[in-house]
């Protein structure tokens, strides 16, 4: 039940690509996915857990494919298992995936780019990627580094926590009171018009070959986006000229 994943064009390693008749990168709807069934983890677990985790992924991933579109990589913090696991989601057919631990990728940097960019090397040209869970600051980078699309969840998650997210920054509304007296829903309706308008601005920007300023824009936003951009351009430079133009 794969879904056809179509390539438009580059800005660096980012890509505007076509889904059902949307542009990615887009946010995607847990409910309107059909996503198969994996094992969880955590990300700092030992090598054994980690591959267990992995190989029951991939069962039930088999079991699932005819009903299923979408399947997660698993792996933990193990490179080699996340890119194990890709590569054998792909021969069971599958070319939609979940990077599984988005949070906590988010606060170590430079494990971010390294699962990231290699398992865009080694992914197939027609596979996509979803990123799970990001603060919406970080929205651009990852467009940048090549993710497809974003999960929606972030949004109920922050809502919950009373937080604001915007394109800059994430308010406490407890301690920044923005909104007085805003609803958990209304809350999280807010949160996916700010995702919203980032994937328009990134369209805007891919569009004008100008995604890399919007990148670093953004990116002293927090110590972890900055330090990302910092790690990116010290280590994957030839993963970022690859498809950049030259003027």
């Amino acid at each position: 039940m794969i879904k056809k994943f179509e390539i438009k064009s580059h800005d660096g390693p980012g890509r505007v690509g076509k889904i059902d008749g949307q542009l990615t990168p887009k946010i995607f709807f847990r409910n309107e996915l059909k996503i198969a069934p994996s094992e969880g983890s955590a990300y700092n677990i030992d090598r054994e857990i980690a591959e267990f985790n992995v190989n029951e992924t991939l069962r039930l991933a088999r079991e699932h494919v005819n009903d299923a579109e979408i399947a997660v990589i698993q792996g933990s913090k193990y490179i080699d298992l996340r890119i194990e696991c890709l590569k054998q989601l792909e021969e069971i057919g599958y070319n939609g995936f979940i990077i599984a631990n988005g949070d906590a990728l988010l606060t170590n940097p430079k494990e971010l780019v390294e699962i990231i960019v290699s398992l865009k090397k080694e992914a197939k040209k027609s596979s996509y990627f979803i990123f799970p869970f990001t603060e919406i600051s970080f929205m651009p980078i990852l467009s940048y580094m090549g993710i497809d699309g974003f999960l929606a969840d972030s949004a109920n998650y922050y809502s919950h926590l009373n937080v604001l997210q915007t394109p800059t920054k994430a308010y406490d509304l407890n301690a920044y009171p923005i909104y007085e007296n805003i609803s958990q829903n209304e809350l999280e309706d807010k949160n996916i018009e700010n995702m919203e308008f980032v994937i328009k601005e990134i369209h805007a920007h891919m569009k004008n070959n100008s995604l890399r300023n919007l990148v670093e824009e953004r990116s002293g936003t927090t110590p972890q986006n900055i330090s990302a951009l910092k790690i990116l351009d010290k280590t994957q430079m030839d993963y970022l000229l690859e498809y950049t133009q030259l003027f």
